[in-house]
């Protein structure tokens, strides 16, 4: 007799795993191993089925009980296992959700289609103002000739004579029967005879779609907007995935971003910092005036409030910061010379003598 593998080594948790671990170890380990996603793969859907087993008994908790107890023989008192592939879908139909689509009697039903994403992108001034944008996105769509079956008009898909509809046959493996997907229609359990011209069978087509989207204020570059039901098309008349639009907010010379407030840099001369003056500051809006205080210092910051990014959430704007940068010049006229000089005497500063030209100027006679 067969040696079983322990099922949490199955699953790959701890043996003090919590419900929740064991779900998300059964549930990524379905997700591999699904048979939608091994056709033909007999031990793919053996190893299916084991992990299904493992997680039927640890997530009871009185037969995970009997399992740390009595290891496999414990749980087998109350019946375990499962029959085939149609009753572990049965069982946990909450985990699969819609992940490819539920199975009735082996056959697959309905699945939602793909989801698909595009790109937009924005100035910093549409990202702080909100905006709306037309953007066109090519999807595959339910092929209008066949409305989606892959039939040619006047016929119909028909039941698979293989595996009676089920998609799924039984195969005699010694004294075990093994069920797999049936590889005369791949489980889906009907066959086209005669495809759709238009599609070749496949039930869909590709299709250029224009829409408008509402960009709302505040989006930052990476942002995601979901639009429900304009994916790609599902098979077996599923309903049409998502489309997500992700926003690139092209960058902006003038500002640095910081979530909503918005960094800048505004030159500066030394009578400025040391007097005091009024100065320009760039704004989304335009040019705006902010007072540099006497004796202000090179990357000080003054703001103007209110005057950033909008919040998200409608918590208000964040602020413009400028930060304050010392600009000396490169040349100098005679008279600004003498001024510094006298500037620099009166204060004990040791500058370069005045013969020899502050800028490499000879000294006039």
């Amino acid at each position: 007799m067969t040696q079983k593998t322990d099922y949490y080594l199955i699953l790959g948790v701890a043996r003090a795993a919590d419900a929740a671990e064991l779900k998300r170890a059964y549930r990524k380990l379905a997700m591999e191993l699904h048979p939608d996603r091994n056709p033909g793969n007999d031990e793919a859907e053996a190893k299916f089925k084991e992990a299904s087993e493992a997680y039927q008994v640890l997530s009871d908790p009185e037969k995970r009980q009997l399992y740390d107890r009595f290891g496999h023989a414990g749980p087998a008192r109350g019946g375990q296992g499962f029959a085939d592939v149609g009753d572990i879908f049965s069982a946990f139909g909450d985990i699969f959700g819609d992940m490819f689509g539920q199975r009735q009697g082996g056959r697959r039903g309905p699945a939602r289609g793909a989801d698909i994403e595009t790109q937009v992108v924005l100035t910093l001034l549409e990202a702080s103002t909100g905006v709306k944008k037309d953007i066109q996105v090519a999807r595959r769509v339910a092929c209008e000739t066949c409305k989606g079956s892959g039939a040619a008009p006047g016929t119909e898909p028909e039941v698979c004579q293989q595996c009676g509809g089920r998609g799924q046959v039984m195969h005699s493996q010694g004294f075990l029967m093994i069920q797999t997907t049936c590889p005369v229609c791949r489980g889906e359990g009907r066959v086209i005879r005669k495809p759709c011209p238009t599609c070749d069978g496949n039930g869909f087509e590709r299709q250029e779609d224009s829409l408008q989207i509402s960009v709302p204020a505040g989006v930052e570059d990476g942002s995601t907007l979901r639009v429900a039901g304009r994916g790609e098309a599902g098979p077996r008349g599923g309903a049409a995935g998502n489309l997500f639009v992700v926003l690139r907010v092209r960058e902006d010379e003038r500002f640095e971003r910081d979530g909503v407030h918005l960094h800048t840099e505004v030159e500066v001369s030394f009578p400025q910092l040391a007097l005091g003056a009024r100065v320009k500051v760039p704004t989304l809006a335009g040019d705006a005036e902010v007072d540099v205080r006497a004796g202000s210092q090179p990357g000080d910051t003054v703001s103007l409030r209110g005057q950033g990014m909008p919040s998200l959430e409608g918590r208000g704007h964040g602020d413009i910061v400028a930060h304050l940068k010392l600009v000396v010049p490169k040349s100098l006229s005679d008279e600004a010379e003498q001024h510094l000089r006298a500037f620099a005497q009166a204060g004990g500063d040791k500058v370069t003598p005045e013969k020899s030209g502050l800028f490499g100027r000879k000294k006039k006679k």
